[in-house]
């Protein structure tokens, strides 16, 4: 089902449809963080949408902008969308006319008078408990602001609520935007069409987390690198000595049968082989370079040694199309921050000779902004949870109901 949903979604484009004279609900992902003052602090998701606005301005459309921010619980102005209004001109080099609402006769209105090449944003949405519920009668409400739908949201895309979801049903005309689009398009690469050899990074401090897509991958990848906290459950499970390194003993079981698993189906797994070592979770720890499966007592593991990245810079480098998802060392740290920035820079490296690299998943993009990674792979995903789910092999609610 899986394929057979995003073959049909491959079809859909913003491209064939006729905006002049229409106004479309787009749908876009302004979840975006703001500081003490209420000002935006990273513009990337809204630097994300300005395509897809752009074009439908440019063909005679006009725009009226729906999205959520943060998780509130009332109305309130730390979660208003009217903090994002002033970006959001200065980007699109035009007026925006932001509404205090998001529903009802005062929206509708207002929404009615639109001329071609104007924007229109609303109120958070999730200002409503509605929104998250699905709520039929809130997405009706919605559908009668527009005559087009466009959902360029792939952040909120796994989520199945009325913006994202519901709504659809009430458009004849519908696609997904050009993020939106973008994004799973190259997930639908690194799982499928990518060329070979298809390598996957996995880091970050869980097995638990990472299990559900490892077992999606495992048949399109030829070699996984399990790297981080994740990788002393395997050490440990081998019979490795790990100290105070992070571990999921209830996982350790697990982690002997993938090993099995991929070698019976003629893949390679690289684990690290030896690791940098910190006498305490700090920036001013004493450190030491580990055989990974010799850690004294009171050490832990915290970032990925120079044996270790020869290992993965020879995977990565040799590989075709690259899933780079979680950091291989506590990258938040100075001290231990090494390891993360080496494998952005085979990543960037394999980029160059042709690589197709993609990056998701929360902390492995908080590292590659932080590095400024950003423009050395082919792409960076913007949605989380959503990429995370994809990866899984779950068909998102978002992109079944453009269907």
């Amino acid at each position: 089902m899986f394929y057979e949903i995003y073959k049909k979604f491959s079809m859909l484009n913003i491209e064939n449809i006729n905006f002049k004279g229409k106004r479309a609900l787009v749908r876009v992902d302004f979840n975006v963080p703001l500081d003490e003052n209420n000002k935006v602090t990273d513009n990337t998701r809204i630097l994300g949408a300005l395509k897809t606005i752009d074009y439908i301005l440019d063909k005679g459309g006009s725009c009226i902008l729906i999205s959520h921010l943060g998780r509130p619980k009332e109305k309130n102005s730390k979660d208003s969308l009217l903090n994002v209004k002033s970006d959001l001109e200065i980007l699109l080099k035009k007026s925006v006319v932001f509404i205090d609402d998001c529903v009802g006769l005062k929206v509708e209105e207002k929404c009615k008078k639109l001329n071609s090449g104007d924007v229109i944003l609303l109120e958070n949405l999730r200002f409503y408990d509605e929104e998250t519920k699905g709520d039929e009668i809130f997405a009706r409400d919605l559908s009668k602001l527009a005559d087009i739908y466009i959902n360029d949201a792939f952040g909120t895309a796994h989520r199945a609520h009325a913006s994202t979801t519901t709504v659809a049903k009430y458009f004849s005309i519908k696609a997904p935007g050009f993020l939106l689009k973008k994004e799973i398009l190259a997930i639908e690469k690194v799982k499928v069409k990518g060329e070979k050899p298809r390598l996957a990074i996995l880091g970050g401090s869980k097995v638990s987390s990472k299990i559900t897509i490892i077992e999606n991958m495992l048949k399109s990848i030829d070699e996984l690198i399990i790297a981080g906290g994740m990788s002393y459950t395997f050490i440990k499970a081998l019979g490795g000595k790990i100290g105070d390194s992070i571990f999921e003993n209830e996982y350790m079981d697990y982690s002997l049968k993938l090993i099995n698993k991929i070698k019976k189906l003629e893949k390679k797994i690289i684990l690290p082989v030896d690791v940098v070592c910190g006498n305490k979770f700090s920036n001013d720890a004493d450190v030491k370079i580990c055989e990974v499966n010799n850690i004294p007592d009171g050490w832990s593991g915290l970032d990925s040694g120079p044996k270790t990245l020869i290992k993965f810079k020879e995977a990565i480098i040799s590989a075709k199309t690259i899933l780079w998802n979680g950091p291989v060392g506590v990258f938040e740290m100075d001290l231990f921050s090494k390891g993360t920035i080496e494998v952005g820079n085979f990543v960037s490296e394999a980029t160059d000779k042709g690589a197709f690299s993609l990056v998701g998943g929360g902390d492995s993009v908080a590292a590659v902004k932080k590095f400024n990674f950003e423009d050395k792979v082919s792409y960076v995903s913007t949605g989380g949870g959503a990429m995370l789910e994809s990866l899984e092999g779950k068909v998102l609610p978002g992109i079944k109901a453009l269907d």
